[in-house]
């Protein structure tokens, strides 16, 4: 269960990466306007704002590969429960603040790989 909890994690910080990368590049772009719903003018007025949102998904995702690295299994795992739990979180409010789907998309991914790292647990 162990390399499983990691995979997941892996795979939860790889999807904010290509968030950040969405957010940050590809905003005004035909694949940015599709994925958020925008239309051109609407991305080009937000687009600090996207840009914004993209680097906030790249410190996640950082956290995320730093709990996979770690070299103290404890506090690999703890980085693990909070990063994942900050996606979690930050699901649950994009679910209600902008599109249920964020919930599915982000939040179930992280779901489930918290619960493999919890069953997991620590292994020194």
């Amino acid at each position: 269960m162990t390399i499983a909890a990691a995979v997941l994690t892996a795979l939860v910080a790889l999807e904010h990466v290509y968030i950040l990368y969405l957010e940050m590049f590809l905003w005004t772009k035909p694949a940015g306007l599709r994925t958020f719903g925008m239309t051109q003018e609407k991305a080009e007025e937000t687009k600090v704002l996207g840009a914004n949102q993209g680097l906030y998904n790249g410190f996640l995702a950082a956290g995320l590969f730093w709990s996979l690295v770690h070299p103290s299994a404890m506090f690999a795992y703890e980085l693990k429960v909070f990063f994942l739990a900050c996606v979690i979180v930050a699901a649950v409010y994009g679910a209600w603040s902008a599109s249920r789907k964020i919930l599915f998309t982000q939040g179930m991914p992280a779901i489930i790989a918290m619960i493999a790292v919890l069953i997991a647990g620590v292994h020194v």
